[in-house]
């Protein structure tokens, strides 16, 4: 009779790749220190400075002194803070209305293989190419009421103030960032779109559905997390909207276009306020952390899975 051989793995070989994962896990860890370490310096270490500076009175120049919470009561009491606020809080919702529609129909549309919507897409990319401080400058030159578009093309219903009304230059700073932000939301859809497999339209062609039916039961569920991640963008970044709206207007007129980012540079540099202006940027950082959060937790507990998921 023949000795049957055992084919079962020795305890060696549950030691041995227990070791390798060890190895490997190890190895991924040296790989963060770098990452790790930039985000400490750049991003943990700035804030903490932030957040201790919002207890201390300094003007920027002189010694730096302790105040307790007198910054927190006096910023927190300061109705301008709540305006500022507010106004924040109104170019967000309103932009965000304006950019999604447009930038998820310029992506679809941009989408396609054909080659004229390639060079559309170049020219719609453009304004990003500019800096928000150029933007600013052409827009207060192009609507200029004497000197602008106005006169140039004789076109009377242009000749307005429209930085020295407050609605009109809320309504220009809405434009202006929807004019230069809107292409970068657009190469998100344009990406998103992309990804959605050609069977799904196929198949609802040969159901007999329409381009319209399409957008709206393959195109909007598929592109639930590019969604949420161009809103995101959008929301959390309407919170530094301040060289733009600096040069444009300066708050003004009055304080109808100063929202946190402008009162807290105004506070901090013209007012030589830093412990107020800390206050505000604590402040802020809040504001930015609860709404990402708050947006994420739309995709549901897999918000990192994929648009894909399920086919």
């Amino acid at each position: 009779m023949s000795n049957a051989v055992s084919t079962a793995p020795g305890p060696n070989v549950g030691v041995r790749n227990s070791k390798q994962t060890e190895q490997r896990k190890a190895a991924l860890a040296w790989l963060t220190i770098p990452a790790l370490f930039f985000f400490l310096v750049f991003a943990v270490i700035p804030l903490a400075g932030v957040l201790i500076l919002s207890f201390t009175s300094w003007d920027g120049i002189g010694a730096i002194g302790a105040a307790g919470l007198d910054n927190w009561f006096s910023v927190l009491a300061d109705p301008g803070l709540y305006n500022a606020l507010g106004l924040t809080f109104l170019i967000m919702i309103v932009s965000w209305l304006v950019q999604t529609p447009i930038s998820l129909l310029l992506g679809v549309f941009t989408a396609g293989s054909q080659r004229y919507r390639a060079v559309l897409a170049v020219l719609y990319f453009l304004p990003l190419l500019l800096s928000s401080a150029a933007v600013a400058i052409a827009f207060k030159a192009l609507l200029d009421p004497n000197f602008g578009l106005a006169t140039g093309l004789g076109l009377p219903f242009l000749a307005q103030d429209w930085l020295g009304v407050p609605h009109l230059a809320l309504g220009l700073v809405i434009f202006v960032i929807a004019w230069q932000f809107v292409p970068f939301h657009t190469l998100i859809y344009q990406g998103g779109v992309r990804q959605i497999p050609r069977s799904l339209y196929e198949a609802a062609q040969i159901d007999g559905a329409g381009t319209i039916k399409q957008f709206f039961h393959i195109t909007l569920p598929q592109l639930k997390y590019t969604i949420i991640t161009s809103s995101t963008l959008m929301v959390v970044g309407s919170l530094t909207y301040f060289d733009l709206i600096f040069v444009l207007t300066g708050g003004g007129p009055g304080n109808s276009t100063r929202i946190l980012a402008l009162d807290m540079y105004l506070r901090g540099f013209r007012a030589n306020l830093m412990g107020p202006a800390s206050v505000i940027a604590v402040i802020l950082v809040i504001i930015g952390l609860a709404l990402a959060l708050f947006l994420q937790r739309l995709g549901g507990k897999d918000k990192q899975g994929s648009q894909l998921e399920g086919l």
